[in-house]
């Protein structure tokens, strides 16, 4: 199994490629910066691991929910990649990946069907949430990925202590209170190495698709805030 993974989808940029059980990782500032050091990066990987793209087996990539910005870029270079090598693409779900990263700091370890829930910050005072569950088959989507404010994000989790993974916490607060009792995985360690996992999973599951269908997932058709709006949110955020 020989794979090239990539995700732009936060603020940090996850190249790896796996070749049978090894694997060669790269994890980076994403963002604006995604567009301008991604090729680059998964070049030097593949020469690291003495692959070429004829070689590779598929490209997988995080389709999202996330930045705009970075969710384009993700997709964009994946589908190119995959139009020239003539490879399939493995779409995997961003928010997924920060489960999967998180599942691998020890989340979920005292209960094997124990739901973790993600949420990253979407900026707007949103939040990108999801809740999984891991069972023998593999990560199941109990809650899809959803644009959320913060309010009917509270009243959703109700008030059972939490697992849960992303940056929305740190972000946000006491904004964006917990559960008592709650546990929380923030920091990503190896994102790179999660969707690498998840691409491994995909790919044994024969969910490879063609280049033309590498789409990105957006949650949110309005990208931008008017002055206005963003005078509103900063008034809000001194109270």
């Amino acid at each position: 199994m020989k794979l090239l993974v990539l995700d732009t989808a936060t603020e940090q940029m996850a190249v790896a490629v796996g070749k049978g059980e090894d694997a060669w990782t790269h994890g980076s500032a994403g963002g604006a910066l995604a567009s301008a050091a991604l090729v680059p990066t998964v070049l030097a990987l593949l020469a690291e691991g003495g692959l070429a793209l004829a070689d590779l087996d598929a490209i997988a990539f995080g389709q999202g929910p996330g930045a705009f910005t970075g969710l384009r870029t993700a997709v964009s270079v994946a589908q190119g990649l995959a139009f020239g090598a003539g490879k399939p693409v493995l779409a995997l779900d961003s928010l997924l990946i920060v489960a999967e990263d998180a599942r691998a700091q020890g989340a979920l370890d005292d209960a094997a069907d124990a739901l973790l829930w993600v949420a990253m910050d979407a900026r707007m005072d949103e939040v990108y949430a999801a809740a999984y569950r891991r069972g023998a088959a593999g990560w199941e989507a109990v809650v899809a990925p959803h644009l959320s404010d913060l309010d009917t994000l509270q009243a959703r989790w109700g008030a059972a202590p939490l697992q849960l993974a992303g940056n929305a916490p740190a972000a946000f607060g006491e904004r964006l209170p917990l559960p008592s009792g709650s546990r929380v995985w923030g920091t990503q360690l190896d994102r790179a190495g999660a969707a690498l996992r998840l691409a491994r999973e995909a790919w044994a599951q024969g969910r490879g698709l063609p280049p033309e269908q590498a789409l990105p997932v957006y949650l949110r058709d309005k990208v931008a805030l008017t002055t206005a709006e963003r005078e509103a949110l900063k008034q809000g955020a001194g109270r």
